[in-house]
């Protein structure tokens, strides 16, 4: 199983937010997205700054990012 690495996108920065075992990217994707809806809500100024979360595989390539700012769901597709 592959090793997947989170950071908070700050700006040009990267700030660490762990890494973890998971089956795959879209269950990566669901533990990034889960992690930007908490970021949000405890630290609400990180919001409308265009921060993220990213997430990376073992060779530190960007696999996958998700915005902090909440979509609002009228702009929702699906």
């Amino acid at each position: 199983m592959p090793y997947y690495s989170f950071d908070l996108v700050v700006g040009e920065e990267f700030k660490n937010q762990g890494g973890i075992i998971l089956e795959d990217i879209e269950v990566a994707s669901d533990r990034a997205e889960q992690l930007a809806n908490e970021l949000s809500q405890v630290n609400p100024d990180l919001q409308h700054r265009g921060c993220a979360v990213r997430v990376t595989d073992r060779d530190h390539k960007e696999v996958y990012r998700t915005p902090l700012d909440p979509v609002p769901s009228w702009q929702r597709f699906g």
